[in-house]
């Protein structure tokens, strides 16, 4: 992936909703792809005793959803479709590190890196996993060739009102990317359910996690480059975003200890990567640290490039009352056999040669 950038491939003004920078046509660059992607409730068929999940049992054959290992490994096929061709027109491997959320277990994602479409990548997987109540996780895939953890670790969210209340750890690796020092945060924030005024403190204790956990990485290491990633259950401009983590969404506009969120714009634009009820939402992020922005254009590290939203005609429902919008597995319990209810997510950082 450590790929050399023709001038015909990435020399020109990116107007792409998020930044105004250039790369000179004199220089080669490195590319590197950082993705992230919700996998839909990648469930096994099997139940697990010693858990308490209340969805298990609806993925299993006997199950509400009919769910059984034709099935399980058309899923399995079809995400691994999606995270062989993510980011490719630029480097050929694809992510070097990948975030993921909706998945029940390691298991899941070991039978998914093993597909023959992505074998070949060796994909690592750091999981951890967490309290849900729905037993769902994140975790955060890698190819070795390109990272190295140092350092993974998974932090609860908890909510001082209610001891009850489970949710996704937010999880953190550490490592080195390119003989840089680089910190993956990956997340999944509470859901919307039960409207979204009545779930937004939630979500902004999430933030709230969010950010704590960027600020020590960076009481520990000042200069390390932080990438926070997930899917956020709410859009760049929301409050959890703007008034809690403090994201600033315009690049030239990123000062010294900012968050930069190249979604914001993306959003403004239009740009969703899921829809609900005609509406289109971007709640699948990433947010940045202030030194991946360079407004001097010389990318003598790995700094941030663009973002896209892999909304491509393959992961589209193509006809229907639904046309356009992310294919998915189920449509409540109708088995569809698409990909996922979310597109995917990913980065580029780029470096001179």
């Amino acid at each position: 992936m450590k790929n050399i950038l023709s001038a015909a491939v990435l020399f020109f003004t990116i107007i792409n909703y998020c930044t105004a920078q250039t790369l000179s046509p004199k220089r080669s660059y490195d590319a590197v792809c950082i993705g992230f992607y919700n996998l839909e409730n990648l469930f096994d068929t099997i139940v697990d005793p010693d858990a308490n999940k209340i969805l298990q049992a609806d993925f299993t054959p006997e199950g509400s959803k009919k769910f059984d290992t034709e099935r399980y490994y058309e899923k399995l096929g079809n995400l691994s479709k999606v995270i062989a061709d993510l980011g490719t027109e630029t480097t050929p491997d694809g992510p070097a590190v990948l975030g993921v959320c909706e998945i029940e277990n390691l298991q899941v994602l070991q039978d998914l890196v093993a597909m023959p479409l992505i074998k070949d990548r060796n994909y690592q997987i750091i999981q951890f996993d967490s309290p849900d109540k729905r037993g769902i996780d994140v975790a955060l895939l890698y190819q070795e060739k390109y990272f190295k953890p140092t350092d993974s670790y998974a932090i609860p969210l908890k909510d001082p009102e209610n001891a009850d209340f489970f949710t996704r750890d937010q999880l953190v690796v550490s490592g080195i990317l390119g003989g840089e020092e680089f910190h993956f945060i990956v997340a999944h924030w509470p859901s919307r359910r039960g409207g979204a005024e009545a779930s937004e403190p939630k979500r902004k204790l999430a933030a709230s996690l969010g950010r704590e956990l960027i600020t020590e990485i960076q009481k520990k290491s000042p200069d390390a480059k932080v990438i926070y990633m997930g899917d956020l259950n709410d859009d760049p401009d929301d409050a959890s975003l703007k008034e809690v983590m403090i994201t600033e969404g315009n690049y030239s506009e990123v000062e010294d200890g900012d968050l930069y969120n190249p979604m914001e714009i993306m959003h403004a634009a239009g740009t969703g990567s899921l829809e609900y009820r005609g509406d289109w939402f971007l709640y699948d992020q990433f947010i940045c640290t202030s030194n991946l922005v360079d407004h001097k254009n010389k990318f003598a590290t790995y700094k941030f490039y663009k973002a896209e939203v892999h909304d491509v005609a393959l992961l589209k429902q193509a006809t229907g009352k639904y046309q356009g919008t992310p294919f998915r597995t189920y449509g409540g319990r109708k088995w569809l056999g698409g990909f996922s209810d979310h597109f995917p997510i990913y980065m580029y950082l780029v470096k001179t040669k």
